[in-house]
């Protein structure tokens, strides 16, 4: 019995080897400055988004992820790096708020329809952007907002390069990453840190203009295998960090 003990125990915390080769693959990508694809769960937004590492993104990523996603391009920090720039969601600012009127916080989401609370703090430009808006400029905040990680003195640098409000929305992961929250904020930047990267992902939803609705999980396979870009389960992604 106990020989059959082990294999049962063993059999339930080993990931699957098609797991580990797929994780094996998107780490390679995102190393590399590619693209992953990356689905929450059927219980969430139920949506896949595009992902890339923040320090190798450039106008070439913005293009793509504009015509080839068509979501909103966000950018993902870890928590850790949020609080030394002192970041705030963007809820709790609201809600902090002298200017906004009692019954205008009632406007204030707390927890979305699928469950979680939303992860967005305030939005900015680099101050070497003109309007922000083009892929170039996106670009340029996104991928020196990722170099500011690396700074001796991130607040200040902060304050000093950027400016609010932009065009590109900030998106704090959550403490703990998939331990406290299983969006595509905390994969994303799980992700990032599996690859020993800067924990700061772009991301962007993967849109069906046909539908004018989310891709759905299988077209967004289809187009994973058309394009040669990875493709990770994020039910999957939460039993690897569960072992690990």
């Amino acid at each position: 019995m106990l020989v059959i003990t082990n294999f049962i125990v063993n059999f339930i915390i080993v990931p699957r080897p098609i797991l580990i080769v797929t994780l094996q693959q998107a780490i390679s990508s995102l190393r590399q400055g590619e693209f992953v694809l990356l689905y929450d769960s059927l219980g969430r937004e139920n949506e896949v988004d595009m992902v890339v590492a923040a320090q190798f993104v450039t106008p070439e990523h913005i293009s793509r992820m504009r015509q080839s996603a068509g979501g909103l391009i966000c950018l993902a920090i870890k928590n850790s790096f949020a609080k030394l720039l002192n970041l705030q969601y963007m809820h709790n600012i609201l809600y902090r708020s002298s200017d906004i009127d009692v019954d205008s916080k009632q406007m204030i989401m707390g927890t979305a329809p699928y469950g979680d609370h939303p992860t967005f703090s305030i939005s900015i430009n680099h101050k070497q952007t003109y309007t922000g808006i083009t892929d170039r400029d996106r670009a340029l905040t996104i991928r020196e907002m990722a170099n500011l990680h690396g700074s001796e003195k991130p607040k200040s640098d902060f304050v000093s390069s950027f400016a609010t409000p932009g065009h590109v929305p900030l998106l704090l992961a959550s403490n703990g990453l998939l331990a406290s929250r299983r969006g595509h904020t905390e994969m994303s930047v799980y992700l990032a840190e599996l690859a020993k990267l800067t924990p700061v992902t772009a991301i962007c939803e993967m849109m069906d203009s046909q539908t004018y609705s989310a891709l759905t999980v299988e077209k967004a396979q289809k187009f994973a295998n058309e394009h040669a870009i990875p493709f990770v389960d994020g039910k999957e992604l939460l039993e690897f960090s569960r072992v690990h």
